[in-house]
């Protein structure tokens, strides 16, 4: 997750709190999105961007996963996502932000704003 990201989501939390944030990641791959999870939950691990040894504990899925799909409308998602659904290693994806959230994660779905 580049520098300018890791800002604007350090600002998000400070004006809305953590609590009420949910970060939905959309990456190809699977150890790039457990990065970008792990980083808006426990810091960068790069310790390079503005996130470096911030843990915000913010609540993080990828776009695919089932709690997050059955929430958009399934027009929008049939023409935006549901090619990359069929070519990319879902499963490895959704496993790899699933146990960064786990182990990171102040907050998950269920608690997000509220």
């Amino acid at each position: 997750m580049d520098q300018e990201n890791q800002q604007r989501i350090k600002d998000l939390a400070e004006e809305h709190g953590r609590e009420n944030l949910l970060v939905i990641l959309g990456g190809a791959e699977a150890e790039a999105s457990g990065l970008a999870c792990e980083t808006v939950a426990n810091g960068d691990p790069t310790f390079a961007g503005p996130l470096a040894g911030v843990q915000l504990g913010l609540a993080c899925y990828h776009v695919m996963e089932p709690e997050i799909k059955k929430s958009i409308d399934e027009d929008v998602y049939e023409e935006q996502i549901s090619m990359m659904e069929m070519v990319l290693d879902k499963e490895d994806i959704i496993a790899e932000v699933k146990k960064y959230r786990e182990e990171y994660s102040d907050y998950d779905l269920m608690s997000v704003g509220g």
